[in-house]
């Protein structure tokens, strides 16, 4: 039997790392990708189903003589793929040398690993993430004794002990408004210890070290008065460190990752950074999630276009394969067009991301990468239950039966929208950019920019045309009453993120040839309604 690999046939990522990774560096990528896309296609995807359908976390509350013990069960399966993902370096590479090049990785190729994973296990990403947030954190802003004893683990590539990591921000009475936070943290020497609860911690029980949002007795309410902690949850000797796990949560999909309800009773907690901006500290990290979370949506949305095509091509109905119909062409065509052009905005967000972590990025770029997280992540994530929503109505009865992959896609791709901030919270933070940083006029300018050096074509006059749109109606916007905007803001921030994906798209046709062209045709066309009854069918000339 052929093995699968979910890196080998995709051209497009192989040509955005080409372009945008060091020129020493993309032949090492190149090479690990392959053996990376083999494996998770095959082994990977094989425990990812197992996990999800009959070796999901079990917490594990007492042992045989009543003690709390509070471990959590895993597969021997997820272990496995625990230990293959993070020998990558999918983490550590970031922070620090690959032996072979004598140099860091970057997001760049993270994240390239995180979308390859991500077609087989989506789940599996999140603790991932939470690992690259931690890792981020404490080598941002811890001092260099807590670097020295978390951010070795964190980072391990197989070379010492994995401490995985974690965030815990979520509290049952916050949610989002983290500010009503209550967990408090009491002085005890030159330490503390933490008291509370956490309500939706992910990778509970199997993280080695989590960091923690809490407010320190007398420090003042609301957000300001949060502090951030790096709390391990074992141990030298491997018994708790005064932390309990009260129960898992039944969750509807991504059934991989144990997210738990977490209870401090005076556990041992270090300050990392400046008491006074553990929130600002823990919004950059989920700046970082946020992009994690919309590489998860393009590995769904990769996995559920593959498996769609794979079917209707294999699938006989009428006489004929299912793809031979224009109604399935223009159906696969439309998911494949999107599909190319977000993979390509995101990874356009991913180089500039690179840019503001290295401290070489403007400060206009710095706002200008919070705005294109915040709406690529709520796009990608609403793309993603739609991809997998289409590849279970291409397959029909099959794709609502669990022998096949789809429903999982569909239940994975749900939470997508409301981890890392809901669309409501993203539009709250659109409109926050807009009247504190004006960052729809940065917006609007580097698209501009980006699009005079586009030759004119009459694709480029589509382009325009909406960025002109655009640009008239946040005019009109920034006028606005506060609640009228957070009323408009959803739609606006869709519109800007379509009209950053078009202006990207023209560069994708200009550097990638002949099909590429049709593809942004295609995607410009069905993104902007400019299809008329009877028009040439343009979908189908990808299947001719």
């Amino acid at each position: 039997m052929t093995r699968r690999n979910f890196y080998s046939n995709d051209e497009t990522l192989q040509t955005i790392l080409r372009h945008g990774l060091e020129p020493e560096m993309f032949p090492y990528a190149q090479k690990a990708l392959l053996e990376f896309g083999e494996q998770v296609a095959n082994e990977i995807d094989e425990r990812a189903r197992h996990t999800d359908r009959e070796g999901e976390p079990r917490l594990v509350k007492f042992d045989r003589y009543g003690e709390d013990v509070s471990e959590v069960w895993v597969n021997e399966g997820y272990k496995k793929t625990v230990n293959e993902t993070y020998e990558t370096g999918i983490v550590g590479y970031v922070h620090k040398e690959i032996p072979e090049l004598g140099s860091k990785g970057n997001y760049m190729y993270s994240f390239a690993q995180g979308y390859v994973l991500s077609q087989a296990e989506a789940g599996f990403y999140c603790p991932v993430t939470l690992t690259m947030a931690t890792a981020f954190l404490l080598e941002q802003y811890a001092n260099d004794e807590l670097k020295a004893q978390f951010l070795p683990h964190v980072c391990a590539t197989g070379d010492v002990e994995l401490f995985e990591g974690a965030t815990f921000l979520t509290e049952r009475q916050g949610g989002s408004d983290v500010g009503a936070n209550v967990v408090r943290a009491v002085a005890d020497g030159g330490h503390f210890r933490l008291f509370g609860e956490k309500y939706f911690a992910s990778n509970a029980g199997m993280a080695g070290v989590a960091m923690v949002l809490a407010r320190i007795e007398g420090a003042q309410e609301g957000s300001r008065g949060l502090t951030l902690f790096a709390v391990p949850l074992r141990r030298e000797d491997g018994t708790l460190n005064g932390i309990s796990i009260r129960r898992l949560k039944d969750k509807l999909g991504v059934r991989a990752v144990p997210s738990g309800e977490v209870e401090f009773d005076g556990a041992l907690a270090y300050v990392v950074g400046d008491k006074a901006n553990g929130l600002k500290y823990m919004m950059e990290a989920l700046n970082l999630s946020r992009i994690c979370n919309a590489v998860a949506s393009l590995g769904i949305m990769r996995r559920a276009l593959n498996e769609a095509t794979d079917y209707a091509q294999r699938r006989d109905a009428f006489g004929q394969k299912l793809v031979a119909f224009p109604m399935v062409q223009d159906t696969l065509g439309k998911l494949t067009a999107k599909m190319e052009v977000e993979l390509t905005t995101v990874f356009d967000l991913i180089q500039l991301y690179d840019r503001m972590v290295a401290k070489v990025a403007s400060d206009e770029e710095i706002i200008l990468n919070r705005l294109y997280i915040a709406i690529l992540k709520k796009e990608t994530a609403e793309q993603a239950i739609l991809f997998a929503h289409e590849a279970i109505e291409m397959h029909g009865g099959n794709g609502y039966i669990e022998d096949f992959v789809t429903p999982r896609l569909l239940r994975d791709a749900q939470v997508l929208t409301v981890w890392e901030g809901t669309a409501n919270i993203l539009g709250l933070e659109f409109v926050r950019l807009v009247r504190k940083f004006n960052a729809h006029t940065i917006f609007i300018k580097t698209m501009k920019t980006r699009l005079q050096k586009i030759p004119t074509t009459s694709l480029k006059t589509i382009v325009h045309k909406v960025l002109s749109e655009l640009e008239s109606d946040l005019r009109v916007f920034v006028e606005l009453h506060e609640d009228m905007q957070t009323f408009e803001a959803k739609n606006l921030a869709k519109r800007m993120a379509l009209v950053y994906e078009s202006v990207v798209a023209l560069e994708m046709a200009e550097a990638m040839g002949k099909r590429m062209t049709i593809l942004v045709d295609i995607y410009l066309e069905t993104t902007w309604g400019l299809r008329k009854l009877g028009d040439p069918m343009k979908t189908c000339q990808l299947y001719k």
